[in-house]
């Protein structure tokens, strides 16, 4: 078995998850969270993000057709929680309310922020365009970006400053608002033809 290891499929596919998982823009998401439940563990939330994201590159289309789910509906339901998520950035309100948690390193930081429905739904469409070991590299790439950002988060946070973080927070929640609503559009169009 030979490996087919092309660096613009790579580059290409790295760029596409960089941008859904938007690791930097969720800065002030792991922020908050951290100050909520004390600690983030860096590790856990990278490996399960990648583990999750390899099996749906795999696995994905089969688990949604089994349930029988299509694509354009988990990409529906994806715009609306990057949706909510967008608002409760750029509101400064909170409407995800949990119980308080012991840690955010699985929810919600390695799922759904991580390795969530715009990623899962990106991960469906690279496979039909892209090598699968391709796909797999630009994961571990940005998987190991991740890891960076969490681990350095609270650095992150003492140069930006609070006020820095809320001028991100808002910026970035108006992206992931845009996002979800391109999310959204795209594939309403997909289930109402």
């Amino acid at each position: 078995m030979s490996l087919n290891l092309d660096f613009k499929e790579i580059a290409t596919a790295s760029m596409i998850l960089f941008a859904i998982i938007d690791i930097i823009g969720n800065i002030p998401i792991i922020i908050g969270l951290k100050k909520k439940v004390g600690k983030i563990h860096s590790e856990k939330a990278s490996i399960v993000a990648g583990c999750i994201m390899i099996l749906f590159l795999f696995i994905g289309k089969e688990i949604l057709n089994l349930i029988g789910i299509d694509v354009n509906s988990f990409a529906v339901a994806g715009a609306f929680i990057l949706f909510f998520i967008a608002l409760e950035m750029i509101l400064g309100i909170t409407l995800y309310k949990d119980e308080a948690p012991e840690t955010a390193s699985i929810v919600p930081l390695a799922f759904p922020l991580i390795a969530g429905a715009g990623t899962m739904t990106s991960l469906i469409s690279l496979r039909a365009e892209y090598a699968v070991e391709n796909i797999v590299v630009a994961i571990v790439i940005n998987i190991i970006f991740v890891y960076a950002v969490l681990k350095s988060s609270g650095k992150i946070e003492r140069i930006l400053g609070k006020q820095g973080i809320g001028v991100i927070r808002k910026v970035f929640g108006v992206i992931l608002l845009a996002i979800a609503v391109k999310l959204f559009t795209t594939n309403i169009q997909g289930l109402l033809n």
